[in-house]
């Protein structure tokens, strides 16, 4: 159900939601009064494994087999058919324009032949508002984190469609970095959980590795340098070309060790810069779970308080966009226009309030 956080209700509503961006199939359901009725949710990991990360056309064609099926499934276990439904809400960007694509077709599809409106969804906002899904989830405002493959970045949210960015990487974001100290070491894809898996057999005082942009003020990141350093220890490292188990376990402990400790001092930088008292973490990497303790123990010390939303929402999912399209619609945004745009780049900062956005009443 919604919290107190969210939009003025006007009225009960139950909004489909599809998630398509990258290389989950998401579909849920949520009702305005009863939550999350039903949900379903395909991921592609052993598709795109053979070839060590995303191929977007192999993402696309999935999408378009997956689509259907599980929307019929999330009717079937939600006990709804399509009168019930009052709404479509899609992720339109960011993504891969392929994926997104199938999403936004597949929603505008439903939604006109259901006779009701579609909404595009930002699928950052998505993942940003997905601790609000909980009984007790945070209020605006408040500082939010969002750390992916794709994106790290600070904001201060103010309101429903109220972002302002803090900080930012500037160049890789640190699921990306993840990913790709994981791929020098030969470890499989999906390469950032599996660093967290074997940094918790590496030794912690091994190696230290910097933390980069920490030495100076502001609230921009910078995860490239860093990725570099753990290149030429691996290099260091290896014996005969061939890195160690052992090895491999204390560079994933230091590696994962310096992402944390950045992002933390990042993130209880931006507290005293606003003087909020509540941060909100979310995306992939938000499922870290060193990450979350780091982050507790910081902000809890200082009587500030930290959101996260459940394992299973941090990935790429369909709850979080037809939650994040119930609150729009909820607060009055319409969206009537029946042709396809996606946005495979799109600034969170340029969302607007849902009274303020195009299109809405």
């Amino acid at each position: 159900m919604l919290s107190t956080a969210t939009a003025v209700i006007l009225a009960r509503m139950r909004i489909l939601g599809i998630e398509t961006s990258c290389d989950e199939t998401g579909v849920a359901l949520y009702d305005s009064e009863r939550g999350l009725i039903g949900q379903a949710l395909f991921s592609q990991v052993d598709l795109h494994a053979t070839y060590g990360g995303v191929v977007p056309e192999l993402a696309s064609r999935d999408h378009v087999q997956r689509l259907l099926p599980l929307t019929k499934e999330v009717l079937a276990e939600s006990g709804c058919v399509a009168s019930d439904i009052d709404a479509v809400a899609y992720t339109a960007g960011p993504g891969l324009a392929g994926a997104l694509l199938v999403g936004a077709c597949t929603a505008q599809a439903l939604a006109f032949g259901w006779g009701v409106p579609a909404l595009p969804v930002h699928h950052m906002e998505g993942h940003l508002l997905a601790p609000l899904l909980e009984e007790d989830g945070p209020d605006f405002p408040f500082v939010a984190l969002l750390v992916s493959g794709g994106h790290t970045q600070l904001l201060h949210a103010a309101s429903l469609g109220d972002y302002r960015l803090l900080g930012e990487s500037l160049d890789d974001a640190a699921g990306e970095a993840f990913d790709k100290a994981a791929k020098m070491m030969g470890l499989p894809y999906p390469g950032g959980p599996m660093v967290a898996k074997q940094a918790l057999l590496g030794d912690p005082k091994r190696f230290r590795f910097p933390r980069p942009m920490t030495d100076r003020p502001g609230l921009d990141m910078s995860f490239s340098g860093l990725k570099t350093f753990c290149m030429n220890t691996i290099a260091d490292c290896k014996v005969d070309g061939v890195l160690s188990e052992t090895d491999c376990n204390d560079i994933c402990r230091a590696f994962e060790e310096a992402v944390v400790e950045t992002l933390v001092i990042k993130c209880r930088r931006a507290m005293e810069q606003t003087g909020l008292k509540t941060l909100v973490m979310a995306g992939g990497v938000s499922a870290n779970q060193r990450l979350r303790a780091r982050l507790a123990e910081a902000l809890e010390k200082k009587g500030l308080n930290v959101f996260y939303p459940r394992p299973e929402y941090c990935t790429d999912n369909g709850a979080m966009i037809a939650f994040a399209g119930a609150l729009r619609l909820l607060a009055g945004e319409r969206h009537n226009d029946l042709s396809v745009s996606v946005r495979p780049r799109w600034p969170l900062a340029e969302l607007s309030p849902p009274c303020l956005a195009n299109g809405s009443v």
